[in-house]
């Protein structure tokens, strides 16, 4: 009985000397994120390695092949990304532009649409609203203000108009710096916005009953 309790004894204690060599083992080792990272560098670089044994060029042909690789994303991006957005928040509407009539954009925008010039129609047609929203006092005349000031402010001055000023804007931004194709389709919609300002009331001032 003796001997079988100190045999149990000294197997117990071995049993906790090995579990105390293990856990000082997993201590030692770095954290799992680290070694996930680890591995996913040494992943990539094989993937490199493995890519510059058969590109021309080895390593400096992948290498060039990358950089094209970012230029062209950085290039969609510019076009039609978030990059082209921002870019169009900044473009005045009637840049480049001499001082005309309502009546005078809405000729040159059908003519355009009889083209085929859809882009050239829309934005005729969004400057012959502004025209409109500005000789109704919806809009005081400013040529620096972008398409989006004039969804901003002119929904503000008529609100009947808000979601069709923002539409159209939105689709002129699209066209002219997101890329997008314009067509028959996407003049009508400034059509129907600038037919519906003539009927549009303004926005009630305060203090007026």
């Amino acid at each position: 009985m003796i001997a079988a309790a100190e045999l149990s004894r000294e197997a117990a204690q071995e049993a906790a000397r090995e579990e105390l060599r293990r856990r000082e083992y997993d201590e030692a080792q770095p954290p799992l994120v680290y070694r996930l990272l680890g591995r996913v560098v040494r992943e990539i670089g094989e993937l490199f390695d493995r890519a510059a044994g058969v590109a021309p060029g080895g390593s400096l042909g992948v290498i060039a092949l990358l950089t094209l690789l970012g230029l062209f994303v950085a290039v969609v991006l510019t076009r039609v990304g978030p990059l082209a957005r921002s870019r169009s928040a900044t473009q005045p509407l009637f840049a480049g532009t001499t001082s005309l009539s309502a009546a005078e954009h809405r000729r040159l925008a059908e003519r355009a649409a009889a083209q085929g010039r859809f882009a050239d129609a829309v934005r005729e047609r969004l400057r012959a609203v502004v025209r409109t929203l500005e000789a109704r006092g919806a809009l005081d005349p400013r040529p620096g203000r972008t398409a989006g000031e004039v969804a901003r402010d002119g929904g503000r001055a008529m609100p009947a108009l808000a979601e069709d000023l923002r539409r159209a804007a939105l689709l002129f931004d699209e066209i002219w710096y997101g890329g997008r194709t314009a067509d028959a389709s996407s003049y009508a919609v400034l059509v129907q916005v600038d037919d519906k300002i003539p009927g549009a009331r303004p926005a009630a001032k305060a203090g007026s009953a």
